[in-house]
């Protein structure tokens, strides 16, 4: 019983220090209710290094954890061995909360809460951010090779699950952090509960997940910040003055069937 508990305290350790990327960027700006259908972009298209210590902080503390011999592994070590000697009951949520948090961003939108950007805009960006974070997670999944705490695979570092499901955080918090603060700090907790259930269910080591959280935050800084070149380079091809492309879906029902329509004005 002592050793569950031990457990269940160090897994909420880790969900509070994965919380402080909403902490660090609360303390610094100021958030209000905008009620326009896009809020003008700024801050975050635009590079800063104090963007990086977050995300910077938890890569190298994965980066340490994991090429530290096992026994030196920290809480890498120390969690991995109560799981994997106690063998607690595995729940597989994790594969389905990983999404939940970039999802949210659509869900939102659709029951008329607007974010940051329209359609189109945000949807560029999260393509763009998760192709960073499968070109990165997979890349260093099969060059460093290793070995998962269950001996099932030799692709544990890093967690890609907790990479996605940051990575949607990150997202979402950019999106909704002027309407509210509060949707950026309940992406980041889902984010932080499924990394969580990776060491739970025995699938990863703790320097795997705060990697892959450190890693998954960084893909999304990176889309917002080359969107504004990518946008003006490729979708508006090469034309300083943006054109008017307003894209839409609206639900609908006709009280037999429903569906989603798609509205777009040039």
């Amino acid at each position: 019983m002592y050793q569950k508990i031990k457990i269940i305290i160090s897994f909420f350790t880790i969900i509070s220090l994965s919380l402080i990327p909403v902490k660090a960027l609360a303390d610094t700006e100021e958030t209000e209710i905008i009620n326009s259908d896009s809020i003008p972009a700024s801050d975050e298209h635009t590079f800063s290094y104090k963007q990086l210590i977050v995300p910077g902080a938890l890569m190298l503390y994965g980066t340490i954890e994991v090429t530290l011999a096992p026994k030196n592994r920290l809480l890498n070590y120390a969690i991995g061995h109560e799981v994997i000697t106690h063998q607690p009951e595995k729940f597989q949520i994790d594969d389905i909360t990983q999404y939940v948090p970039a999802a949210s961003v659509y869900a939102l939108n659709l029951v008329g809460i607007k974010g940051k950007h329209n359609f189109k805009d945000r949807t560029i960006i999260l393509g763009m951010a998760s192709l960073f974070t499968a070109a990165s997670v997979n890349g260093l999944k099969y060059s460093l090779r290793v070995e998962r705490p269950d001996k099932s695979a030799r692709n544990s570092f890093p967690s890609g699950h907790t990479a996605i499901a940051f990575m949607g955080a990150e997202f979402l918090w950019q999106e909704y952090k002027d309407v509210s603060i509060w949707y950026g700090i309940a992406g980041y907790t889902i984010a932080a509960g499924t990394g969580a259930f990776r060491i739970y269910n025995n699938k990863h080591w703790v320097g795997d997940v705060a990697f892959g959280a450190g890693l998954g935050i960084l893909s999304t800084k990176l889309a917002y910040w080359l969107y504004p070149t990518v946008e003006s380079k490729i979708f508006n091809g090469g034309n300083n003055k943006k054109k008017k492309n307003n894209l839409a879906f609206y639900p609908f029902y006709t009280g037999q069937q429903g569906g989603l329509s798609l509205s777009m004005q040039f």
